[in-house]
Parts: structure tokens; sequence; C-alpha cells
């Protein structure tokens, strides 16, 4: 069984050719531009990841995951485009580099090519393969505007925030594993656990995410602590603050989110040390990597073939970056 560093190396060397035409370079070269700025690319190697649990890699598995990176950077253009980001990996956004309509075109072209990567794999996969894609894209897009109509939202409870996170992060992971998995051969009873060992890893991930964010070390974070508190971004941390604060707190909390202190990231901090929120993500992120790993233990193959998947797991959620 392979690392994830040795797939995420040999996805590389597949991926990192030329994926669209040559003109015109006024739209084609946007996409290759954002393709270059690079990435982890953990959801791609997923699926190879998904394959390998139950055989050898098929050749199949790398078109799918190109689909698969493909896709998550056509949704990464766009959410820049809806964040206004000026920043990507440190390098400057589509939108800014080749503007708003270029890089709308760039995303959606993206999102096009993805489909003919898919279509090159086995005829006896196609369906079950893209049909799967077509919904885990779907449910993407649902999170993502779930995710816009939150920021309106004076209150999210939250099992909403948790189904966001589902829609929005988690079940691209769940499909990539899947999707390697059905390339593999795996049977719908395994199909089922590695689909859930990836919608919990997802959850976690987040969780760790957003902790990071209140609590990172900035120079391995790559962003500065408490940028979620300054924009008010409902995440993990703040949700449950708001639901088991006292009244006094939850005053002094709701008029820390409504002006622009100069020490507000710290204030806030406060009150999350206070009310033991940064205890409880700890807790959260541990329950969901435990259901993860429940999962990942109901499927039948010997033990040796999912210890990349643990590492990888336990990599994921223990990050500091």
């Amino acid at each position: 069984m392979q690392r994830f560093e040795d797939l995420a190396q040999q996805f590389a060397t597949h991926f990192n050719n030329r994926h669209f035409p040559e003109q015109p370079a006024t739209l084609y070269d946007a996409g290759e531009y954002f393709l270059g700025i690079g990435g982890k690319r953990i959801r791609p190697v997923l699926c190879l990841m998904g394959n390998e649990l139950f055989a050898e890699i098929v050749p199949d598995a790398f078109q799918v995951a190109t689909a698969i990176e493909l896709f998550h950077n056509f949704t990464l253009i766009h959410d820049d485009i809806m964040d206004n980001a000026p920043l990507r990996r440190n390098q400057p956004t589509v939108h800014e580099k080749y503007g708003s309509s270029t890089a709308l075109l760039a995303g959606d072209v993206m999102l096009v090519v993805a489909y003919d990567y898919l279509l090159k794999i086995k005829p006896e996969y196609i369906r079950k393969i893209t049909n799967l894609f077509s919904r885990t894209a779907r449910e993407v897009c649902e999170g993502q505007q779930l995710d816009m109509d939150f920021e309106k939202r004076e209150q999210v409870g939250m099992d909403e925030y948790i189904h966001m996170i589902e829609l929005k992060t988690s079940v691209l992971v769940a499909a990539s594993l899947r999707m390697g998995g059905l390339l593999g051969g795996a049977g719908e009873r395994n199909l089922h656990h590695l689909y859930e060992f990836g919608r919990n890893l997802g959850i976690a991930f987040q969780v760790q995410d957003d902790y990071l964010d209140c609590y990172g070390d900035p120079a391995k974070f790559g962003k500065q602590v408490g940028g979620d508190i300054v924009a008010n971004k409902k995440t993990f941390l703040l949700i449950k603050a708001l639901e088991s604060a006292d009244k006094e707190r939850l005053a002094s909390l709701k008029a820390l989110l409504a002006g622009n202190a100069a020490d507000k990231v710290q204030q806030v901090l406060g009150i999350f040390h206070d009310l033991k929120v940064d205890q409880w993500a700890f807790n959260l992120k541990e329950h969901y990597l435990n259901e993860a790993y429940r999962h990942l233990d109901e499927i039948a193959v010997v033990a040796v073939r999912k210890e990349p998947l643990q590492k990888l797991a336990q990599f994921l959620v223990q990050r500091e970056y």
C-alpha cells in the first residue's frame, strides 16, 4: 500500500500537463494559470487511495481523479469571485488577474472539461461515476449557497452549520473515496462505509480548520489568526459560543460582533476561553474522527490496506496549517 505522499507525486506527474486548448488564450490561459498555483490535491489522491484499498490502481482512477481536481478548482475560482478574495495560495486570484467575466468562464469551462475526463473511463463505470459526480457537484453548490445565506442571518443552529459543512466540504471528500472504491471493484456495503468514513473525516477537517483560524500559529497556518472573527464568520466555535453563553457574555459577544474594536480578536478569544469552546471543539473533532475510524474498521479488507487512510486522517485533523 502506498503512502499519500507517494500517490500525490504520481498524481502530480499525471495532472501537471495542459488541460485546455491554446485558443482563445484569453480564456484558457486563465484556467492554466490557476491550476499552476497548485494545492494539496487531497481529493483526487483520495480517489486513488479508495481504489487501492480494494485493488491495484487502474488507469481510470487517474481520469476520475483529474475530473475531481478540475471540479474542485472550478469551485475555488467561483468562491474567490463571490468572496472578492484578492489572493489564493498567496497568488492573485483569477478574477484579480484576468477580470471577473473571464474568471467565471474559466471556472465554467473547467467544469466542462472535468466531464470530458469522466467520459474517458470504461463504459461499465461511466453511469455510476457520473451520477455520483453530478450529485456531489450539486450538493457542493447547495452548501456554498447555504454558507452565503448564513452570513446574512444573526443566528445559525449547530445542526444547520454541520449540514452546510457536509455539503460544502464533506461530500466531495466522501465521493472521491467512493468513486475510487467503485473502480476498485468494492461491493455496496464497503462503499457505504468508505463514503461515511470520508463524510465524517470532512467534518472533522473543518472543525480543525475553524480551530486553527482562532488558535493556529500564523507562521504555519499561512494567514492571520482570527480572520474569521474579524469577518464575523459563523464557525463551529462562534456558533457554540452564541449557544452556550450566559446573558452577560452573550451581550458582550454580540457587541463585539457588531463593532470593530482594535482588540476584537483578543476579546472574542477571551470569551471563547471562558466558555471552554476551544476544548469543546477539540472533543467535537475527536468525535467525528472516531466516527470516521469506526466506518473504516467496518470495511471488509485486511487491516494493513487501511493504514494509509488512517495515517492521512490523523494528519488532516492534527495538522497545524
